[in-house]
């Protein structure tokens, strides 16, 4: 019967490779179609179902490689998250619930641990009676070493960086997996040590090389002591005493042998004082041996070794006691045994260069684009549509919306258009008044109010039912804590991340919703206003009063000018420079909008990719010079945004201090006054509906936008119940999490 551990496979369900694949390319790679990946797609699907069976066989290896490799690649290819659910069991609770993520790192992770699995089944299948049979043992048990040492340092790290805190697999953390790393070694050094046993080596030799075996047991267990209590709990007790005894039994051995060699030497005091110590050492490990449920062949390796040691011990007192009469020194006076190690993690090299497992032209998803690739494109777009916004096209806004404020504070063009054209409507206010009929003003803003309040209802409705959720759940939990106390966090604990989530979109909700109101108070405000300038152009030439004759037309001479109507001019004058400077900022926002929508950086994303060497990683910070490059094409809008913006300063200055001169010379006539208050209102009326209209669009965009945030919220927290739920199915009687937790 063996005596040593072997590393359980992990157990997975087939999944549906082929439907998910090509509902991601569909919905992600527009330029394509699956059906163009259709070899990829079933070959992938193909090599799964052979990696995961749970043939022992050495044939196995290369299949287990050559799919590891093809994951390496997919990687390049696709991101973690493509929507494919992957199950995989608990290590030591095969029949219990499997723990599901969408991430291939996580297929990656589990194969590479089934294969450390398949090399440590292989070593334990192997027959150590013979010379060749203890080479291929300790070959297989150094692989599993490597493969797991690759597995921490490579794919578990990059499963940990792609996972939430609270979808952490333990099994594949540092601590867990160096565990088992070292298991391997004391396993494969206990190989060499038989080898050494059998080949009749040198007492000395085989004291070294017992003394590592335990060495590596020892690091094993303290590993395991030294991690978190949830990591320790994954192992079972029999395997935490198998490793202690392990590790008494090679303690036991090491000073054993060194006694022999001590006794040859004529060193029988150092003889007597390793024997007492060894029997210290492996009567303790006895005595786990006996109450632990360990294999029958370790507890009878030690007794063994406690019988042999006991019967030398006595021969070896009474020869000291009676013939060499030398002092027996204590333990920590003894000499310690120099370890000798004749084993390290071997990683093979298909695992440490995965390319060399695959041909180049059987590679899957050969010549998709990959994700980092794509992923900077979609950079690209939202950093460039962001820089338009910002740089460009907000900045003419903000120069549209000073213009209007400066005007409106100085009742112009109002006050002008009353003076020239004491009866009638100015040309300009017929064109807005035409414009907002044309949209029909009125309706359009009460059913777009109508509309975001709709949405903002909803999406009220989707956060509360989240809350209801886990409120639901929590009622559920404490009746299950008072059942079961102490097995798992509540759930006003475990709850945290997502209560902290929805808090925070709650208040960004209310954030939303008092814009909301600020704009239904504007439109309150302007209602009246606005819904004049749909009346006909009659109604409003009659709605708007007539002032006195205009100033006489006659041409004044120089010694009788007329101040009012040259400062009207010069304020006309500016006043049309304005229009000028507005319709350019107008244009160069239409130029660069036109310009980002007919752009496509794509040929030269493809082509930067095509540089980069197969098999790596494609990250977008490697497009970082060809983003920059293209985004610098930009520039000269922002300069021309530039340009007006100081064209305008200085013109706004030389309209206040030409409309004070105006001012000044101005009749105090009080019908040019109404006239020009009632036109000045039909302005700004036309400017808070342009206004109203733009944030209404904006809280429709907005409360879209979050909609779908909302409903992944829901769905999470909709998941992380029924996980809780699914946990509470596996209680057994005496309040242990079954398969979950460790009892």
């Amino acid at each position: 019967m063996p005596n040593l551990l072997e590393i359980p496979f992990k157990r997975t369900h087939n999944v549906p490779i082929r439907q998910t694949v090509r509902e991601y390319i569909l919905a992600n790679h527009s330029d394509v179609h699956p059906d163009a990946f259709k070899w990829d797609i079933n070959q992938w699907g193909t090599l799964r179902k052979q990696a995961v069976d749970r043939t022992v066989h050495v044939d196995h290896v290369k299949v287990s490689l050559g799919y590891h490799a093809q994951l390496v690649f997919i990687l390049t290819k696709l991101p973690v998250d493509i929507g494919l659910d992957i199950p995989y069991t608990p290590l030591f609770s095969p029949d219990g619930p499997p723990i599901t993520l969408r991430n291939l790192a996580y297929e990656r992770a589990a194969v590479l641990f089934n294969l450390a699995a398949l090399y440590s089944q292989l070593a334990h299948r192997e027959d150590r009676s013979t010379a060749d049979g203890l080479k291929r043992t300790v070959a297989y048990f150094q692989s599993a070493a490597g493969t797991l040492s690759h597995l921490s340092t490579s794919a578990a790290q990059k499963l940990e960086a792609s996972v939430a805190d609270n979808e952490t697999i333990l099994e594949f953390s540092a601590p867990f997996l160096s565990a088992l790393e070292n298991l391997m070694l004391a396993q494969a050094q206990e190989g060499v040590w038989q080898r050494a046993v059998i080949d009749n080596l040198k007492n000395g030799v085989i004291a070294k090389l017992a003394a590592k075996a335990a060495s590596f047991y020892r690091s094993t267990l303290q590993t395991i002591r030294e991690a978190s209590p949830a990591v320790m709990h994954l192992f079972p007790a029999s395997w935490l005493a198998h490793v202690e005894i392990k590790a008494s039994h090679f303690e036991g051995v090491s000073q054993y042998r060194k006694s022999l060699d001590d006794n040859a030497a004529g060193r029988y005091g150092e003889e007597v004082g390793r024997l007492t110590q060894a029997l210290a050492i492996v009567k303790k490990g006895h005595d786990l041996a006996r109450r632990s449920d360990v294999n029958e062949a370790v507890r009878q390796d030690i007794k063994s070794l406690l019988n042999t040691v006991q019967t030398t011990l006595r021969t070896s007192e009474r020869d000291n006691d009676l013939i060499y009469h030398q002092v027996v020194p204590s333990a920590a006076l003894l000499p310690p045994i120099a370890e000798v190690s004749m084993v390290q993690p071997i990683i093979a090299g298909t695992l440490a260069d995965p390319k060399t497992a695959i041909p180049e032209d059987a590679v899957i998803f050969g010549e998709l684009l990959s994700h980092g690739a794509k992923l900077a494109i979609e950079i690209y777009h939202d950093r460039r549509k962001n820089w338009v916004d910002e740089e460009v096209v907000d900045r003419a806004r903000r120069l549209d919306d000073d213009c209007t404020s400066v005007l409106g504070s100085l009742g112009l063009p109002a006050a002008l258009e009353a003076l020239e054209k004491p009866v009638g409507l100015p040309p300009s206010l017929l064109g807005k008044a035409e414009e907002v009929r044309r949209e029909d003003g009125p309706s359009k803003i009460e059913a777009s109010i109508e509309n975001v309040q709709k949405l903002a209802e909803r999406n009220m409705d989707l956060l509360n039912e989240a809350f209801d959720i886990l409120d639901q759940e929590a009622e559920e939990d404490e009746v299950f804590q008072a059942e079961a106390p102490a097995v798992r966090a509540p759930s006003s604990e475990a709850n945290q991340a997502l209560v902290a989530k929805a808090q925070r979109y709650k208040g960004i909700l209310d954030g939303g919703m008092q814009s909301d109101a600020i704009v239904r108070e504007k439109w309150e405000q302007w209602e009246r206003f606005i819904t004049q300038l749909t009346w006909s152009n009659d109604e409003l030439e009659r709605a708007v009063p007539s002032s006195t004759a205009p100033l006489p037309a006659n041409k004044p001479n120089a010694r009788n000018p007329n101040p009012t109507q040259g400062h009207a001019r010069q304020l006309r004058v500016l006043l049309e420079t304005l229009d000028d400077l507005q319709r350019s900022c107008a244009q160069v926002v239409t130029r660069a909008t036109r310009l980002s929508e007919s752009e496509d950086i794509a040929p030269r994303i493809l082509k930067a990719a095509a540089a980069v060497e197969r098999w790596v990683e494609v990250q977008p910070s490697m497009f970082e010079d060809v983003l920059d490059e293209e985004l610098a094409k930009y520039e000269k809008f922002r300069a021309e945004i530039e340009g007006s913006e100081q064209k305008q300063g200085r013109t706004l200055d030389s309209i206040k201090e030409r409309n004070d001169l105006f001012l000044q010379c101005r009749k105090d006539d009080p019908s040019v006054k109404e006239r020009e208050h009632a036109l000045q209102s039909l302005d700004l009326a036309y400017h808070k509906y342009k206004e109203i209209t733009r944030n209404l669009d904006e809280g429709l965009k907005f409360y879209n936008d979050i909609s779908d945030i909302l409903g992944r919220l829901k769905q999470d927290c909709i998941e992380w119940c029924n996980h809780r739920r699914n946990e509470m199915q596996y209680v057994s009687p005496a309040g242990c999490l079954m398969d979950l937790l460790v009892c």
